[in-house]
């Protein structure tokens, strides 16, 4: 008798540690979940303030400060639907992203461009346009530069789209939304890239960014040092004895067809 009430108060003491133990993290998730919807709420505040109370002069500044109102309506609608801590984080992400746009158009507009945003390292790996080019490619004309022109209206921050770096400038064609809507990249997009960016400093070369290589990655695989040994395992190319990627651009032509077309955008 002894020994089954002893059994019993066991078993109840396991049953109450496990319960608060799962309350106890349930609790968790929620306060973290609250602080990081306050958190990304704090910068879709800050965009929506810009975006509201600015006009652009100008088409550079009128397309940015357009691209930044985008970002503002896809973070309201992100943070709406948050149900983790994740999904919170990815909203503030979209509203910082917005304020890049804003930064650009103040300083197309010639403001002073606002407080510094918090550094994101896919966009430091991705580049910059440092000096104006202007290429034809597949019977179209692409130019880009460091600073707005009403050759160039369309600013991207840099980052990645579609695991490849795109280098923060300003373009003559927004050349990376169809992988951006896609999620994958045109044939014709590593011609493109090469004719733009080829020589140019910080910028990786075509073929590591066909593989999603940035700048300094590819520095290191030149030099052996990349993942503590040769790139890709002994004897072999990048990417483990095979072509760059493993073939095609994104698995085939986008959407059916050649990068040249028509963004529809």
């Amino acid at each position: 008798m002894g020994t089954a009430i002893t059994v019993i108060v066991l078993l109840l003491i396991v049953v109450a540690g496990t319960a608060y133990l799962v309350r106890s993290q349930a609790q968790a998730k929620r306060r973290q979940l609250e602080d990081a919807k306050a958190d990304a709420r704090r910068w879709i505040e800050r965009l929506g303030g810009q975006v509201l109370n600015l006009t652009g002069t100008d088409t550079a500044s009128q397309q940015a400060l357009a691209d930044a109102s985008e970002r503002y309506n896809a973070a309201g609608s992100e943070i709406e639907r948050a149900e983790t801590a994740e999904q919170a984080r990815l909203a503030k992400q979209t509203a910082l992203e917005g304020l890049y746009y804003v930064r650009a158009a103040r300083t197309a507009m010639g403001l002073d461009p606002g407080p510094a945003l918090p550094e994101d390292p896919e966009r430091e790996r991705a580049g910059k346009v440092t000096e104006h080019r202007s290429v034809d490619v597949e019977g179209q004309h692409y130019e880009a530069s460091p600073t707005p022109t009403s050759a160039t209206p369309h600013y991207y921050p840099g980052g990645r789209v579609a695991g490849r770096p795109v280098p923060q400038g300003w373009y003559s064609e927004p050349w990376w939304k169809p992988a951006l809507v896609a999620g994958a990249w045109g044939f014709g997009s590593m011609l493109l890239f090469s004719a733009m960016f080829s020589g140019m400093a910080g910028i990786p070369s075509a073929e590591a960014w066909e593989a999603g290589y940035d700048a300094g990655q590819e520095d290191a695989l030149e030099s052996g040092d990349a993942d503590g040994g040769d790139a890709g395992g002994d004897g072999g190319d990048v990417g483990g004895g095979d072509d760059f990627g493993g073939g095609d651009f994104g698995g085939g032509d986008f959407g059916g067809g050649d990068f040249g077309g028509d963004f529809g955008f």
